[in-house]
């Protein structure tokens, strides 16, 4: 599901007869339940709208689900290999490794 930029998961616990949903992708914790397809949904975008309140009550940014950046620590070594096949290509070293990542993705859906 998906709702002003939050992606949630949800999974159905056939004992308690009972859906549990989490957002993903943000280090905060938001959690939703529904017993039915629409209360889960409708728990969903509560449970966004409330997130969102209390971080505007708190004067606090909410967190995103993924800004499109992350921190990667390379070896050395790797690090001046993936430079120099990068610039034999005549790109960038973020260019050429978003290229490699997205080949393997496609190779590995």
């Amino acid at each position: 599901m998906k709702y002003k930029g939050y992606t949630g998961a949800v999974i159905y616990d056939e004992d308690a007869k009972i859906f549990h949903g989490e957002v993903i992708g943000t280090r905060d914790v938001i959690t939703f339940q529904g017993e039915s397809v629409d209360e889960i949904e409708s728990a969903f975008r509560d449970s966004i709208n409330d997130y969102l309140e209390f971080c505007a009550s708190r004067n606090v940014q909410p967190d995103k689900s993924f800004a499109g950046k992350f921190i990667l620590r390379v070896p050395v070594d790797l690090h001046r290999k993936l430079y120099l096949n990068a610039a034999r290509e005549g790109k960038s070293l973020n260019v050429w490794v978003v290229n490699r990542l997205e080949q393997l993705i496609s190779e590995n859906p």
